[in-house]
């Protein structure tokens, strides 16, 4: 499932349509926002691993689930998969294998903006008062919540949690102030680290966890573990992580 730095990649590619007229639509998702053709894409917003885009008179929620993807040219090999495709006068966004929805105003408008880790909106206090509100949920599930920290997916979790050298499975009531407000922090930073690295086709060789045999540290072995409620896999080194 695409985190929320590719998400965001995708709007800056998609970002050239809007203020154009869809001249048409196209894909098995046409039958309830067909209505759009002829109309202007007015906005494209992200939030967390959500796509918006916004006309007058309907809003389109995309979600490119855990194989989805996305082209600026349509491809006929995957035209069984097409879930949505707008074109416009000088090209067009194709959406494929993913979910395509109308969503009403009021839903884009309750969603919290603060909460997502690359929006300028972010409130690093409002993530540290929503995580200590669950004392007993573990770093590894906390990071993942897509309402305390929407867009963070596990490369995240794992890399950011080895930066700040916490274990995945410590519970956040045990984390020391200091600690916790740096593993808010990492979210972020490495967020917009995924995000340049990704654009830059280097994001592989950057993994210093994730997916990883040795530690870059102390030359110990990763521990492979799926850890939390969610039983995600967890990358980590019993090290350099300290599990309080």
């Amino acid at each position: 499932m695409p985190e929320g730095p590719p998400v965001v990649l995708m709007k800056e590619d998609l970002q050239k349509f809007a203020g154009e007229k869809v001249v048409d639509v196209k894909g098995s998702s046409i039958t309830e926002i067909s209505q759009i053709k002829g109309h202007i894409l007015r906005e494209i917003r992200t939030h967390g691993k959500q796509t918006f885009l916004i006309f007058d008179k309907a809003n389109i929620r995309i979600h490119l689930l855990m194989f989805g993807s996305y082209s600026l040219t349509e491809n006929k090999a995957q035209a069984h998969t097409l879930k949505l495709g707008l074109e416009f006068k000088d090209g067009g966004m194709y959406f494929y294998t993913c979910n395509v929805k109308p969503v009403k105003p009021e839903f884009i408008s309750g969603l919290d903006w603060e909460a997502d880790v690359m929006s300028d909106a972010w409130d690093p206090e409002k993530a540290e008062k929503k995580l200590k509100a669950n004392p007993e949920m573990m770093v590894c599930d906390a990071l993942m919540d897509q309402e305390i920290f929407p867009g963070v997916g596990n490369i995240i979790k794992n890399e950011a949690l080895f930066r700040v050298g916490i274990h995945p499975e410590t519970l956040i009531g045990h984390l020391p102030p200091a600690r916790l407000k740096a593993m808010i922090n990492e979210a972020r930073i490495y967020s917009f680290d995924f995000k340049k690295w990704r654009k830059e086709n280097v994001l592989r060789k950057r993994f210093e966890v994730y997916q990883q045999k040795k530690c870059p540290n102390c030359g110990e072995e990763i521990i492979k573990k799926e850890t939390g409620h969610g039983k995600r896999t967890s990358f980590f080194c019993k090290n350099d992580q300290k599990l309080y």
